[in-house]
C-alpha cells in the first residue's frame, strides 16, 4: 500500500494528472489496466492515483516521444523517479 506520511498514519498515493485528449488515451489504458491503479475524472484531466508506485511502460501504450513526455499535466504529493524512453515512475513523497 501507499506510505505513510511523516508517522502520521496517512496513507500516501503516488498521484499525477493527465489531460483528457485523444493522445492521452494509450496511456490510460494502460494505467486502467493495473488492479493497484483508480481513475477518475476532475475536470478536464484524469487523476490517475497507485497504491504504491505508479509505473507505465511506454512502448504499452503506443504513445510517441512528443507525446510521452508531454503527458503529465500534474502531480499531487509525488514525484517522478524515471520518465525516459522505456517507462514512467511515480512515487508517492
Amino acid at each position: 500500500m501507499g506510505g505513510n506520511a511523516e508517522g502520521t498514519g496517512a496513507v500516501v498515493n503516488a498521484r499525477i494528472y493527465v489531460l483528457e485528449v485523444p493522445e492521452n488515451e494509450g496511456f490510460l489504458k494502460v494505467a486502467s489496466q493495473d488492479p493497484n491503479v483508480t481513475i477518475d475524472k476532475v475536470g478536464p484531466y484524469f487523476r490517475i492515483t497507485a497504491d504504491d508506485d505508479l509505473v507505465i511502460d511506454r512502448r504499452a501504450t503506443g504513445c510517441r516521444h512528443a507525446v510521452w513526455y508531454s503527458a503529465i499535466a500534474g502531480l499531487e504529493d509525488s514525484f517522478i523517479v524515471q520518465q525516459d524512453k522505456d517507462a514512467l515512475r511515480v512515487s508517492a513523497r
